[in-house]
């Protein structure tokens, strides 16, 4: 196993149908039900554990995924609401070290339960055309509603699979 990419990259099928968003909404749908079982219990010890040389702590791990998914919501809803708009980069890195990361992570979980009940009501609405709106990132280009969805899913099991590696090692 990678344990870069413990559940492997992101995968995302060349035509989406409303049937995989359905798949990728469950797993939104239940996340922090299982991330809370996962970290809920964890002393400061083992919050402060890494999944592998130089990674993140779980505890840091935590705030990333909240700020990772309120950055991609805003994106999504961009691109329902604009046409292709141009969005900034997310520089991960230097959101791991704002003072507000220093917070306990059940704030954080917080606004997780929030933001992922927000993802899965629209993403329940959504139609096949909506698959297909977009908005381009300065970096990686042009990303449909489809693919982040896909990524709203994926980036939050991804990180969920980096915490089990650390508590297991």
């Amino acid at each position: 196993m990678d344990v870069k990419y413990p559940i492997g990259k992101l995968q995302v099928p060349e035509k989406v149908t409303l049937d995989n968003v359905q798949e990728w909404l469950k797993q939104i749908g239940t996340y922090t039900v299982r991330l809370r079982e996962t970290v809920d219990s964890l002393s400061d010890e083992e919050l402060n554990k890494t999944y592998r040389d130089s990674s993140w702590t779980i505890y840091q791990l935590v705030h990333h995924i909240a700020d990772s998914q309120l950055n991609m919501f805003q994106r999504l809803k961009l691109a329902l609401t604009d046409d292709n708009p141009t969005v900034p980069n997310f520089i991960q890195d230097k959101w791991a070290i704002q003072p507000d990361t220093k917070l306990p992570i059940e704030s954080s979980i917080k606004i997780l339960e929030g933001i992922n009940e927000r993802i899965v009501f629209l993403g329940n609405s959504l139609n096949e055309e909506q698959l297909d709106r977009s908005f381009t990132h300065e970096i990686n280009g042009k990303i449909t509603v489809a693919t982040k969805i896909a990524k709203l899913a994926w980036h939050e099991e991804h990180h969920l699979a980096h915490i089990k590696i650390a508590l297991n090692s």
